[in-house]
């Protein structure tokens, strides 16, 4: 051995530090871009980690085939870990791009992973016996330390350092690269008298054609997800950038009507400038029937909601409250997104506040009271925005409307996801609140649709959006102000009949959504 002992056994104790904080990187890279691509983080988190633990388990089963060449299956398994983990995230956003589904990867990268990460404490076990045998029981102890701690600085860097600074691709490839180096090191060194040279060469050789791969991705990457983004979006991209809340998207030509604009939150279609109106119009003006001074927008960073409230000369003051900095932004600056916010936020009514709206809500500043409270936030089926559909959240939300407010609700579309739209409505009611249900169709774009991202969704067949109005003294009625501005899509009497038409589709019993048990799905 070319170093003491003590200093061998250091040495593999911190490329166990190493590897464990490379394979907690790649298991989080799998549940953020398998919940990015497919949505419903709860369920693919639970897919990941399980899957994942179980072939961990069955990895460590088939590391005793290896323990007679230590040393060299070691380096094995960390020259295909290095591959697997570094290109999974590449593979799984071309799986989605051009096959259309991810889950089937998202799987598969989840167990094989797993089980050469389950192999490597059994092999890195021999090793470090072979440098100075000890009892059982203190290397355990001294591997599994070093293993937990690797992975405390895993996962404190991935969302701290490698997702905001590289990015999803470039962060798996560097640490790919890591691991690679780190574990074909220790071995081609401390171990290699434990190999043959036929051994040697070909892990130099295995390990030099891993690392030309991930090298020559990196350099590639950007390329790549303008391709693959492509395939997804279509070939009018024009903005794509990743704030630290989501990635904005924004297609269409640059100049002409901005009908033609669609804007992807996280690769969920938003808002789509072909139908948006029906949508902004259904939700807003109803709750503007009566005093409307004093108008507080929760979510709607786009500005449309805004655009709609905006347009009454009576409104004193709108506050949009928004937890992402960028969507304003873009839609401050954006040309054809200011054109179809009709330039909101140069409007000097507008105030904008870039908070969480349920802490915003918990907070000194909602205690000056609203007349109308819109929420336009993302579907109640998108599990970070589960707790913006809670029991509590409209507590709070009912706590800050004057008397005789009322809160419009988007709760999802009526049609496909029923159960999702009449929990919201019966948390309202627990809330507090008095309901009355409504829907708006003529949805062609499929925008807001529900919590996955599907291609293809512009050709879905027409469906609708549901909302709720609500207030506290009584159920609210559903009708537009003859001073009401010209309305292209909402009438009092087809807001009457969808009221109807929604009535007839009631889920009695159905139990509110609270934040120790969201019924959302």
């Amino acid at each position: 051995m070319p170093v003491q002992p003590r200093t061998g056994r250091l040495l593999v104790l911190a490329t166990v530090f190493v590897c464990a904080a490379c394979g907690l990187v790649y298991e989080l890279e799998l549940l953020a871009l398998g919940s990015y691509l497919i949505g419903d983080s709860v369920t693919q988190a639970s897919v990941v980690l399980s899957v994942m633990v179980f072939a961990m388990g069955v990895g460590s089963l088939l590391a005793k085939r290896l323990r007679t060449r230590p040393a060299f299956g070691f380096a094995a398994i960390e020259a295909g870990l290095a591959l697997l983990g570094g290109f999974s995230a590449m593979a799984l956003y071309a799986s989605f791009a051009w096959l259309g589904e991810s889950r089937p990867a998202l799987v598969a990268f989840s167990f094989a992973i797993g089980v050469l990460i389950g192999a490597e404490i059994p092999l890195l076990m021999v090793l470090i016996q072979r440098i100075r045998r000890q009892d059982a029981g203190g290397a355990v102890a001294d591997l599994f330390a070093a293993d937990y701690v690797g992975a405390l600085v895993g996962g404190l860097a991935f969302p701290f350092l490698l997702l905001p600074v590289l990015g999803q691709l470039t962060g798996a490839m560097l640490t790919g690269t890591v691991n690679a180096v780190v574990g074909g090191g220790l071995v081609l060194w401390l171990f290699r008298r434990d190999l043959s040279r036929r051994c040697r060469w070909l892990l130099l050789t295995v390990n030099a054609v891993v690392l030309a791969g991930l090298a020559c991705a990196t350099l590639l990457a950007d390329d790549f997800e303008r391709v693959a983004r492509t395939a997804v979006y279509g070939g009018e991209v024009r903005v794509a950038v990743q704030t630290g809340v989501q990635e904005l998207v924004l297609t269409g030509p640059s100049t002409g009507s901005p009908r033609s604009l669609d804007l992807y939150l996280d690769g969920r279609l938003r808002v789509s400038g072909y139908d948006e109106y029906r949508y902004h119009e259904a939700l807003v003006h109803p709750a503007m029937t009566g005093p409307h001074a004093r108008v507080l927008v929760l979510g709607g960073g786009d500005g449309l909601a805004a655009r709609e409230v905006l347009r009454y000369p009576d409104v004193v003051s709108v506050t949009v409250v928004e937890l992402d900095p960028g969507v304003v932004e873009l839609a401050r600056t954006d040309p054809m997104l200011s054109a179809l916010n009709g330039r909101a936020y140069e409007d000097p009514r507008l105030g904008v506040v870039s908070e969480d709206a349920f802490g915003w809500l918990r907070g000194p500043a909602a205690r000056a009271r609203f007349d109308v409270i819109v929420s336009d936030l993302p579907d109640p089926g998108i599990t970070p925005s589960t707790k913006l559909y809670s029991q509590e959240f409209y507590g709070l939300a009912a706590r800050a409307l004057n008397p005789g407010g009322r809160i419009a609700v988007h709760a999802g579309p009526l049609g496909t996801r029923p159960r999702t739209y009449w929990t919201v409505e019966s948390t309202l009611r627990a809330a507090g609140l008095r309901t009355t249900p409504y829907s708006a169709g003529g949805r062609l774009s499929g925008f807001a649709a529900g919590p996955d991202r599907t291609l293809g969704a512009a050709d879905a067949p027409p469906q609708d959006w549901g909302f709720v109005l609500a207030r506290r003294d009584r159920v609210p009625e559903l009708r537009v102000d003859r001073d009401t501005p010209a309305l292209r899509a909402v009438s009092t009497r087809g807001l009457q009949d969808a009221a109807r038409d929604a009535a007839r589709t009631r889920l009695p019993g159905l139990p509110p959504s609270t934040l120790p048990h969201p019924r959302y799905s």
